[in-house]
């Protein structure tokens, strides 16, 4: 494409450190000399709006490398802003191409026409799409109200050219605009399509969790799916991610849960009648069976507040399976602010409590700019504040508002499962009489307590599993981190310290991090040790 010409051109001239040559007005704006630019245009009487011998304008020059004042003292000598080198392309495709949003202001306001299209009919929105600028484009829509979904010569549209680079933040910033995914170009390929052909998974994984089951199923005109295009080319994390994902959608097993929310039913049905199922077996089998010797006081009491745990895990359980784990209100909710004002009119990239500079927080799908540490669940679709991740053995998600009932729930089944497996143990003990003659212990238990077995087996995996669990959530909760977090941190910017290691500036250290977990149940996202990295600009 055109624009990939500008790259390879400009990369010369783009170093400081080389100190070229100034020799007329093309290099001194290219490379900002504005004091040997008047001298050339002063002085010398150097024209500036004609091209030089490539075809390319000084103030595309200066566009494409932000020189903003050169830009508009070069406007101001008599450059056009709508002036077009051999490939129909304005200074503003050349600002686009580098997100230089200084300089593109300057040409706006003195006339650029924000909807000039090249040979190849890419405006600044394609361009800026094709090299992820995405602060760029987010800026010529809000301020300029470019047309973000408009196609080119072939058909394609700026979210058409970002999933096929695979630039993800581009996507959802489009989305978040209402960008059509269901375009199709003159091949018939969809965004997604154009995703699944080049194996850009994280790509991929927006379109399809903000999208429906129809855009998994359009052929293009070869009669092939994303899906298909995925397994053609070989991308084996792509493939089989987005054959799934049309198996969830063809699912018919859905239903509404949770404030009526759409979600899987999950296994929460099903660990419910195994604690049922386990709290019978403990007192037919363990604490009240016949063939056993009658329990003791002592034992008594503590079978006692084995069940009373029992109990207490089950409270928990309904608590944090029906409990608000933290959605974050959107636009229409019941007692959301209705402001019809374009939520990213007024971002600041560094002064916004709210904003990081993290374009993940654009939620696509329920229209929202979310808190930083908030993620989108797939499987409630919702958003949730301090997104852990979505237990399917609660049929919810784990965040800010239940993640203290649901650590509470785990340390009450790993007390309940090691004190009721302790009197499981010591009552078979107790009750073994002397064996007979070629009979081993192991023998006379399966034969004699069937029952009693079957608990300590069921038990001992629960055990496992609500330790496991319990140990992993003690040390994310003593360092103030997710698991979200910790699973995709190489996404995640303010989880990064400048020299790429990772760094959670939400870690106050152990004590004050389970302190206020205890306490207060969360812990404050705007108190941070140190300040996350900015956002760079260039996507």
């Amino acid at each position: 494409m055109a624009s990939s010409e500008i790259e390879v051109v400009s990369s010369s001239v783009s170093k400081p450190n080389d100190q070229p040559p100034i020799l007329d007005v093309f290099t001194a704006s290219a490379h900002g000399d504005f004091n040997k630019l008047r001298t050339f245009v002063e002085q010398n009487g150097a024209a500036v709006s004609v091209p030089d011998a490539h075809g390319y304008y000084a103030l595309q020059w200066a566009s494409l490398n932000n020189f903003h004042d050169i830009a508009h003292y070069l406007i101001q000598h008599g450059a056009d802003v709508n002036a077009k080198d051999n490939m129909q392309q304005t200074a503003l495709h050349w600002a686009a191409v580098r997100g230089s949003i200084a300089a593109a202001d300057v040409l706006l306001e003195n006339g650029a026409r924000v909807e000039a299209a090249d040979v190849n009919g890419y405006r600044a929105v394609h361009v800026s799409a094709q090299y992820g600028q995405t602060t760029f484009l987010n800026h010529i829509v809000v301020k300029y109200h470019a047309d973000f979904d408009v196609p080119d010569n072939d058909g394609r549209s700026p979210l058409h050219w970002a999933a096929y680079k695979g630039f993800a933040d581009t996507i959802r910033l489009l989305l978040f605009r209402d960008a059509s995914q269901g375009r199709q170009d003159k091949d018939g390929c969809t965004p997604l399509h154009w995703a699944a052909l080049r194996g850009n998974a994280e790509a991929c994984a927006v379109l399809v969790h903000a999208g429906t089951k129809k855009e998994l199923m359009v052929k293009d005109n070869a009669g092939h799916t994303p899906v298909q295009l995925a397994y053609d080319k070989g991308h084996r994390h792509v493939a089989p991610f987005l054959s799934n994902q049309l198996r969830a959608h063809s699912n018919h097993w859905r239903r509404k849960l949770c404030s009526g929310v759409m979600t899987d039913v999950g296994y929460a049905p099903i660990l419910l009648c195994v604690i049922v199922f386990l709290m019978i077996l403990f007192i037919n089998s363990v604490v009240a069976a016949p063939n056993l010797k009658k329990i003791t006081a002592f034992v008594g009491i503590w079978a006692w507040m084995a069940l009373s745990l029992a109990v207490a895990a089950l409270i928990m359980f309904y608590r944090c399976s029906s409990k608000d784990p933290g959605y974050i209100k959107r636009p229409g909710d019941v007692g959301s602010q209705s402001d019809t004002e374009d939520p990213l009119s007024n971002i600041d990239l560094n002064s916004s409590s709210v904003w990081m500079g993290n374009w993940s927080q654009l939620c696509p799908t329920c229209k929202i700019i979310r808190p930083v540490r908030s993620k989108h669940c797939p499987t409630c679709k919702r958003c949730v504040l301090q997104f852990d991740h979505h237990c399917p053995w609660i049929s919810n998600c784990v965040g800010k508002r239940n993640k203290r009932d649901f650590f509470i729930f785990i340390c009450l089944g790993t007390l309940t499962s090691s004190v009721s497996a302790a009197i499981a143990v010591q009552r078979i003990w107790t009750s073994t009489p002397a064996l007979l003659a070629g009979e081993t212990w192991i023998h006379y238990v399966l034969v004699r307590h069937p029952g009693l077995v079957v608990f300590l087996v069921m038990d001992t995996v629960v055990f496992i599993a609500a330790t496991t669990l319990t140990i992993t959530q003690s040390s994310m909760i003593a360092r103030n981190v997710t698991t979200n977090e910790l699973a995709n941190s190489t996404r995640y910017d303010y989880l990064r310290s400048p020299d790429g290691r990772f760094r959670n500036p939400y870690n106050h250290g152990c004590w004050k991090n389970c302190v206020d977990f205890l306490f207060l149940g969360h812990t404050n996202d705007d108190e941070i040790a140190w300040p996350p990295l900015q956002q760079s600009t260039k996507k």
